[in-house]
């Protein structure tokens, strides 16, 4: 759902205790996550008393978590015409529609929720979201403003205006206000990892080096297993870079932020790798005409799944982190998901497919080799491989860790690994993946065939 949990306070009903008991089963369970029970007690709740708004509202909330969003907002609208200035409900009928990619609708919930509670935290944190979905930046710099002004201490509001300032920075001072910001973050609230791990990318954006290297080694200090401090402090060139990213690093990373994903990557930092690498790859194929075997390799919240679902008789998913698999299935578009590590995954599945797709995987890959020889062997002969990785500058054959945490390859070893691996018909191009700290990141958008016949 949204990555502000939902707020199942039952509004005190006015009937008989049977289904107020019942109620509070379905909102215990939907806490938890069972959200096969709760679907049937909040069903239950309605057959003993017709139009019970919490029931509704929160069974509303629940089809929406299940991929039935046009459901949802049907039920949530029901709730609120009985109960027209519950804010809860407001804020979560924005959120669908902010979720679902319509940012008016949602702005137009949000502002609703807030003229009900004007101390709604999460609206007023939403609205700002929603502003800067829709590009009006000044209106989102000072929805955040406002929030942190409501709620002094709201430590996430901390950490999305710091992210807001490092996306659309303007002047490094901006840089230094998102300093500031992340560092109040993780005061008021230790469990937000992720303010420490961007405190350091901004750190390193301001070539304050040290200050950020000292910011994982003291994150490291307290928790000598987690992997991400391990992982940012070679990004900050403080520790040997890995051949590749930690399996424990990818998945701690990207459960963390399956939530928000599609909201940072599309919304905020201008996310076109999908759609850059399924024009390419439409280029060499024929029509879209349903026929082909197609791997999504690193498929994430399913972002890819509309692009290359015309193509696919078979369209299978496979991911590192259950987060993300979680949210492709409740997107639809695969015949299969797959929880697993790629390079093994690939292994297992010789001349399997006709596509294997890759947007903005291997940029967790150093030395590319061994995962592209996999992905040629899970090709059948003519088949194609289609990948983007982030541009390294220079003529040599060079990896480099990036502060990001991302690797970038220069072109000659992108050449020289697909080479290895056995591809043909190579083909390497150029374009802008994606938006960071306000610039526009280079990658490459790279297409090779298994060699037909072999």
């Amino acid at each position: 759902m949204s990555k502000h949990p939902v707020n199942v306070r039952a509004r005190p009903p006015a009937a008989t205790a049977d289904y107020r008991a019942v109620l509070k089963q379905a909102l215990q369970s939907h806490q938890a996550g069972d959200l096969d029970i709760a679907e049937r007690l909040y069903n239950d709740v309605l057959e003993l008393r017709a139009g019970q708004p919490d029931a509704m509202h929160y069974l509303g909330v629940l089809c929406h978590q299940r991929g039935r969003s046009d459901e949802g907002m049907r039920l949530i609208e029901a709730a609120l015409k009985i109960t027209p200035r519950h804010p809860d409900a407001h804020n979560n009928l924005g959120n669908i529609h902010k979720e679902c990619g319509r940012f008016g609708d949602a702005e137009r919930c949000y502002r609703k929720a807030l003229a009900c509670g004007p101390q709604h935290y999460n609206a007023q944190n939403n609205l700002a979201v929603v502003l800067e979905a829709q590009e009006r930046l000044e209106e989102a710099f000072e929805a955040y403003a406002t929030l942190l002004r409501q709620a002094p201490k709201f430590a996430q509001g901390y950490y999305l205006m710091g992210m807001f300032l490092r996306n659309h920075a303007q002047s490094m001072e901006h840089v230094e206000q998102s300093v500031e910001c992340f560092r109040t973050a993780y005061a008021l609230d230790a469990r937000n990892v992720r303010a420490l791990e961007s405190l350091g990318m901004s750190l390193y954006a301001l070539h304050r080096l040290e200050e950020a290297a000292q910011v994982y080694r003291d994150w490291l200090a307290r928790e000598p297993e987690h992997p991400v401090p391990r992982h940012m402090l070679a990004a900050c060139g403080a520790a040997e870079a890995p051949s590749r990213a930690a399996d424990d690093y990818v998945r701690e990373v990207f459960d963390a932020f399956a939530e928000s994903f599609d909201e940072q990557l599309l919304k905020n930092l201008n996310y076109r790798a999908p759609q850059v690498l399924a024009e390419a790859l439409g280029e060499r194929l024929p029509s879209a005409s349903g026929e082909l075997d197609i791997l999504d390799a690193g498929c994430g919240t399913g972002l890819c799944a509309p692009l290359l679902r015309p193509y696919a008789r078979r369209l299978v998913g496979v991911d590192l982190s259950g987060g993300m698999i979680e949210k492709a299935r409740l997107r639809g578009g695969y015949d299969e998901l797959q929880e697993a590590e790629l390079t093994g995954y690939l292994q297992a599945q010789p001349s399997a497919y006709d596509i294997v797709f890759s947007a903005d995987t291997l940029v967790y890959f150093g030395e590319l080799q061994a995962v592209l020889h996999a992905a040629h062997d899970a090709l059948r002969s003519g088949g194609w491989l289609a990948f983007t990785v982030e541009v390294a500058q220079g003529e040599d054959e060079r990896i480099d860790l990036s502060p990001s945490g991302r690797y970038q390859h220069t072109r000659r070893h992108v050449e020289r690994a697909l080479s290895s691996a056995g591809f043909s018909r190579v083909s390497i191009g150029h374009d802008t993946l994606r938006k960071e700290g306000g610039q526009p990141v280079t990658g490459w958008v790279a297409l090779a065939q298994r060699t037909p016949g072999h």
